[in-house]
């Protein structure tokens, strides 16, 4: 099989294990539910767009770990070796990369579908606002996955995940919070554009990293 092949088969299973093990979908999606309540319950409903931006984007963060950082440890060493002799490394991370970030674009969507619903929405510009949200859930996808892949050949691998990515993740924290911004007309900026850039930067270079180093981890 060639590349692309490859990368479609290892998604589609990708797919069809996450919809065999839904209990753990279900407790992403229960504890994003069940922290904007929380949240409800102690800012009210009435909050500005500052504290709504801080907000819903650290409980995107918290559930984006949780959801990418079983993606390797769930894995066995006889599987991922089975996966080795049938497919190429820089198949089997795009795959997964590729997965999560339609995952974390499910999550973030429901976060913000949460927000909407408990909380009134101060967003202004609407299409800047999705295409923030697509394009960092793309770059905690590849931040995450790659991170995860990592702490997986260590015992301690949450601890190590949550060590390594943080300081990967404070400049797209960083772009994504000034976008929102930008979105709840908080701040006006006709060069924001620049920042979108920024950030695809940001998913291209991390993206070329990842193919780069996985395949030695992968031999590992």
């Amino acid at each position: 099989m060639n590349f692309w092949t490859q990368t479609l088969h290892l998604f589609n299973k990708e797919l069809r294990l996450e919809w065999r093990r839904r209990y753990a979908l279900s407790g992403v999606l229960l504890y994003v539910l069940s922290t904007v309540f929380v949240v409800y319950i102690i800012v009210g409903e009435k909050i500005g767009g500052v504290v709504w931006a801080s907000l819903f984007w650290i409980i995107v963060l918290f559930a984006s770990v949780n959801a990418v950082a079983k993606s390797f440890v769930q894995e066995n060493p006889q599987r991922q070796l089975y996966y080795y002799t049938l497919a190429s490394p820089a198949a089997v991370i795009l795959s997964k990369m590729l997965y999560n970030t339609v995952l974390l674009t499910f999550i973030s969507a429901l976060s913000y579908g949460a927000f909407s619903l408990i909380m009134d929405s101060p967003i202004k510009e609407v299409g800047l606002f999705w295409l923030i949200l697509v394009m960092g859930s793309m770059a905690f996808a590849i931040t995450f996955t790659f991170v995860a892949a990592i702490s997986s050949k260590a015992q301690q691998s949450a601890t190590l995940m949550a060590i390594l990515s943080f300081p990967i993740i404070i400049p797209i924290l960083m772009t994504l919070t000034r976008l929102t911004k930008i979105s709840l007309a908080l701040m006006t900026d006709t060069d924001y554009y620049k920042d979108i850039f920024i950030l695809l930067g940001i998913d291209l270079i991390l993206g070329a990293l990842v193919f780069v180093l996985f395949p030695y981890l992968w031999r590992d």
